[in-house]
Order: structure tokens, then sequence, then C-alpha cells
């Protein structure tokens, strides 16, 4: 059976940016592959189409003991419709909620949390959402914080962002590869490298080079001002700022 290899993070820490990248690590594209493509390698477990496979009622009227039952099936069809393993998008922490465990272990194959420093999150964050800091910084310290979801995603806990982070990385493991957004951003080939030999695919430098090259914030943004971008929040400003203000990607 397929599993998930998941790609974890709080929200706004890169998750993004490394599904990006590899995507374009696995195609190897004579061109960079649009970030609106992103979601069919690398689904989000909370989008509504996985749900709907089991009930079709809009996610709006599900309870909240009901969206945290179907986790666990909605990670086994994730699962399922892979030929291997697939990188799966959560903001989830690990633990339990209304009574279920939030992420599906036998399922999962293996983890790569993202982190990044709590003081550039609520910058970006803040961007993102159209708010402004102090409520974010309030978000942040919020001991099981939940994302109320929307007509296309469900909701889903997120926790503090301490809770979040420790959840994933308190006890590490073979299974688990924890990359630093500040890492990725100042030393990119050692850092994506990593990741590389973390997968354990071959040591390709040109491949390499060239899938940082492709999922690189100019690259990024040049296409969200020409495509736009799906997952971008209709309240927030642009998700890929410029290179100078990357800060508040």
């Amino acid at each position: 059976m397929s599993k998930i290899i998941w790609l974890a993070s709080f929200p706004k820490s890169g998750n993004t940016w490394t599904r990006v990248f590899i995507m374009n690590l696995f195609m190897n594209p004579s061109q960079p592959l649009s970030i609106n493509e992103v979601h069919k390698m690398s689904p989000s477990d909370t989008s509504s189409d996985w749900y709907n496979m089991f009930d079709d009622r809009p996610l709006t009227e599900w309870s909240l003991p009901e969206v945290a039952r179907m986790r666990y099936k909605v990670h086994a069809e994730i699962a399922s419709h892979a030929p291997d393993s697939i990188f799966v998008k959560t903001h989830s922490p690990i633990g339990s909620w209304e009574g279920f465990q939030i992420i599906n272990m036998q399922v999962t194959a293996g983890t790569i949390y993202i982190v990044r420093n709590p003081l550039d999150v609520v910058a970006s964050y803040a961007n993102h959402s159209g708010l402004t800091i102090d409520p974010i910084i309030e978000i942040m310290n919020r001991p099981r914080y939940m994302a109320p979801g929307s007509e296309h995603a469900a909701p889903h806990p997120i926790d503090s962002w301490r809770e979040n982070v420790s959840s994933w990385t308190a006890h590490p493991h073979p299974a688990l590869h924890v990359m630093r957004y500040e890492d990725m951003l100042q030393k990119p080939e050692e850092t994506f490298g990593g990741l590389v030999r973390f997968l354990g695919l071959p040591q390709d430098k040109g491949r390499l080079t060239k899938a940082i090259e492709f999922s690189s914030f100019d690259q990024l943004k040049t296409m969200e001002d020409n495509e736009g971008f799906v997952d971008a929040s209709k309240r927030g400003r642009a998700v890929f700022p410029r290179w100078e203000d990357r800060r508040l990607a």
C-alpha cells in the first residue's frame, strides 16, 4: 500500500515553497512547473474533494467530531490514490482532536517538517491574511488554535506555534527530516541537498540546482503575477513578494 510523506509546518513557514521544489525535482521539467500544479502532485489533507468522497454535504454543514473522525479515512484515501509514496501538505500537529487522532500513522511513511522563526511567521501570516500583527501574535500563542475551514477546506487543528513545532520535532526519528526556512534561504544547495538525501534519491547536482532555480522566489513571483495562485488568500497580499520583501512570503 502506498503511504504518505507529510510536508508539515505551521502556516507561512515554507510549506508551499518546499512542495514546488519537490515537484520540480521529481518531474525534472525543461521549464519551471506552474505553481498552480502543485496541489495535483502534493495535495492538502484539508481539501473538500477528499471529504466529499465519503459525504457529499458541504463541509460547512459538518460538525467538528464528524470532520475529526473522517480524517483517518481521508488520509487512507489519499494514500490509496498514489502508485508510490505521496507528499501531502498539513498544518496540523500530531496529537488528538475531538477524541480522534489527527494524523493517520498507519499510512505514514515519514515527515518533512519545515520550521521558521516565529517573528517572521507573524509578518508573513499578517501579510497573507490581511490582518494586523497583534491578532496574529494572539493566534500563534493560542493553545488548541483551530482553522475554521471553508466551503473548500475542512476545519483543522493547528495549535500554537510552539505546540505545532514540538509535536513533530520533540522526538527525533529516522523517518523525520527537519528543515529550517532560514537555511533554505541562506544555503539552499546544502539544505535542499539534505532533503534529497533524506528521500534516498540519487545525488545529481545539476538536477538539484535546476530544481532550486525553478522554485526560486523570482520564478514564483513571476508566475503568481502572470497566472495568479489558487492558494492565495482573498484578503491578503501576494503570497510570493519580491526577493527584497521575502520576509513577507
